[in-house]
């Protein structure tokens, strides 16, 4: 079994700063892509950036591109999202995501994901 276990999620002010972690843990064979989306209230979730295990990163939502910035640290399995100046249209569920090969003895690629952490900007 894989799992992905997000942290660091919370209320700030607008101007605000958080890290948001995310470790892959489980019968894992490798990881490809990792990588955060989020979910605002009444909107469909967004792809905000992701990174591949040699390092390679993809900013796909424009807005935040120059406030966020995604990092990875593959011997802990793990993804980071700092997030700065933080505004109001960042509130949302963060959810992280793993292209995984899972388990070790037969692996199978497939894509698994966090069960969320909420973010609150908010004065």
């Amino acid at each position: 079994q894989v799992l992905l276990l997000e942290s660091g999620g919370g209320s700030v002010q607008p101007g605000g700063s958080l890290r948001l972690s995310c470790e892959a843990s489980g019968s894992i064979f490798s990881i490809d892509a990792m990588g955060w989306y989020r979910q605002a209230p009444g909107k469909q979730r967004e792809m905000i950036a992701t990174v591949t295990t040699g390092g390679w990163i993809n900013y796909a939502m424009t807005a935040v591109k120059d406030r966020f910035t995604i990092s990875r640290d593959n011997a802990k399995k793990t993804v980071y999202l700092q997030m700065n100046r933080l505004e109001p249209e960042d509130t949302a569920v963060y959810f992280c995501y793993g292209d995984i090969r899972a388990p070790i003895l037969r692996p199978i690629r497939q894509d698994y994901w966090g069960q969320g952490t909420q973010v609150t900007v908010s004065s």
